[in-house]
């Protein structure tokens, strides 16, 4: 069955999406950032079918989020390295911790606590206005066409109510 691309869709959490594809992409992600980098550790950490962590990591290689360094001649084998893109996904993955920690923990607390070294306290992660600071929550927030909107899309009636509705809430 193929899957529907969201590549070429005029939003960025959609195309976001369609790199990670499913669970396990951003599952990876996690683990090679507490620093698993070979497939043998992937597999055994995640229990994920190795056809299907081969898959998640050539998906993560092709978008440049790892890259694969030769560690061993023979037989040849590979680790998978965090890019400076892959580096940039950690505040989307401590974002979604936090989430889950707040509103799936069954009382219980967070599973995992994040501890900033250069402060040396326990922290949440936060999504906050670039400019002021300020918390990000939906209410305070509308959503405009940007530059990369595509203008044959923006102009389509039905865009353009969805986007001046929200100007009149």
């Amino acid at each position: 069955m193929k899957r529907t691309s969201f590549a070429n869709w005029p939003c960025s959490v959609a195309r976001t999406m369609n790199l990670l594809g499913d669970w396990w992409t951003p599952l990876v992600l996690r683990e090679a950032f507490y620093g698993i980098s070979r497939f043998d550790q992937f597999q055994g950490e995640l229990g994920i079918a190795r056809n299907t962590l081969t898959d998640r990591l050539n998906r993560l290689v092709e978008y440049e989020l790892l890259r694969k360094e030769q560690y061993q001649v023979d037989p040849v084998r590979y680790e998978y390295v965090l890019t400076e893109k892959g580096k940039d996904f950690y505040p989307v993955l401590a974002a979604m911790s936090a989430w889950g920690d707040r509103w799936l923990d069954k009382g219980a607390g967070p599973p995992i606590v994040f501890h900033h070294r250069s402060c040396d306290h326990d922290v949440t992660a936060e999504v906050v206005c670039s400019h002021c600071k300020e918390p990000l929550e939906a209410d305070g927030v509308e959503h405009r066409i940007g530059p990369g909107y595509p203008a044959r899309i923006a102009e389509l009636p039905q865009v353009k109510a969805r986007f001046d509705a929200q100007r009149l809430d």
